[in-house]
């Protein structure tokens, strides 16, 4: 099926505003976002840069800029609000992070205040102090922190988090490459454990998307954000059932907009036509779809 006529797509960045003014939104809501503290930051590009080696695939970062421009490049795309996350690849990175997460949000209006987490002794205290203080979404990345989800010392962890309601976004899929934890599986166990917890599955758990949307059918807080989905680089080595509109038309209010901006090989605009292509297919999606995963399912989850 094919929608009504929908406002074209943003041809480009500068464009993006013209969209989001066609729909009636009064912006963007990105729940997936990265700011880091600079040497973090340096050394994650760099990664990138290295990206032949780790992935197979050149991964030129798009948005490569200092840190008020980003914020600046966000505010002219018509971001309203975004949540920025950071996560942790070793032990005792979390706490820190959590409160350099803490301090940039207070500095910057349009980002909400973000938290991580690690599998690690004491995660249940700088946790709690997050959410005591105000955290609207937390970042779990299976992949680089290369622990286990299932680990007993986070238990407590997201038991705080399903009692709270606070959102975790968890990259827990094995794209663009299998950690040694990562799977659908694994953290559907967690999910059977925990299943209050509000979860939005980061890439919608890329490649795995039919596990993942076997998730959202089983829990009802569970979402899936458009991080790369979708796009012509993603789709070179995680393409999407030719049914997926179809598919989201039948998990309403469960899909909210995710870019993984400043890390992206492409035009942050890419990820949008994407959306719009999904909007476009099938005539249960259309406009209603459009506002809801670009604006509104992000500020229920973020509780704007």
């Amino acid at each position: 099926m094919t929608s009504a006529a929908l406002p074209p797509p943003p041809s480009s960045d500068d464009d993006v505003p013209r969209w989001i003014a066609d729909l009636g939104l009064p912006g963007l809501v990105d729940v997936h976002v990265h700011f880091l503290p600079e040497r973090v930051l340096r050394k994650v590009w760099a990664y990138f840069d290295d990206a032949r080696t780790h992935y197979g695939m050149d991964w030129p970062i798009q948005y490569r800029t200092p840190e008020a421009d980003r914020i600046a490049t966000l505010e002219k795309l018509g971001v309203l609000r975004f949540a920025p996350l950071v996560y942790p690849h070793k032990p005792g990175m979390g706490a820190w992070l959590t409160e350099w997460a803490a301090e940039f949000a207070a500095a910057t209006p349009a980002a909400v205040r973000t938290a991580t987490l690690y599998a690690e002794p004491g995660v249940e205290e700088y946790l709690g102090a997050a959410v005591e203080g105000g955290a609207r979404a937390v970042k779990v990345h299976v992949q680089v922190g290369a622990f286990d989800p299932r680990d007993p010392l986070l238990d407590g962890a997201w038991g705080l988090l399903a009692e709270a309601g606070v959102p975790v976004i968890v990259h827990c899929g094995h794209g663009p490459i299998p950690g040694e934890h990562t799977g659908l599986d694994v953290f559907g166990e967690v999910l059977g454990r925990h299943p209050r917890l509000t979860a939005v599955l980061a890439h919608a758990g890329m490649p795995d998307f039919l596990a993942a949307l076997d998730l959202v059918h089983r829990h009802e807080n569970v979402h899936l954000d458009t991080t790369m989905v979708g796009t012509p680089y993603a789709e070179a080595f995680a393409p999407l059932p030719p049914d997926w509109p179809a598919r989201l038309a039948g998990i309403p209010g469960r899909v909210v907009l995710g870019s993984d901006f400043p890390n992206i090989p492409y035009p942050y605009a890419e990820q949008l036509r994407a959306i719009a292509d999904w909007a476009a297919a099938d005539d249960r999606l259309g406009e209603p779809f459009l506002r809801d995963v670009l604006h509104d399912a992000g500020a229920r989850l973020l509780r704007l």
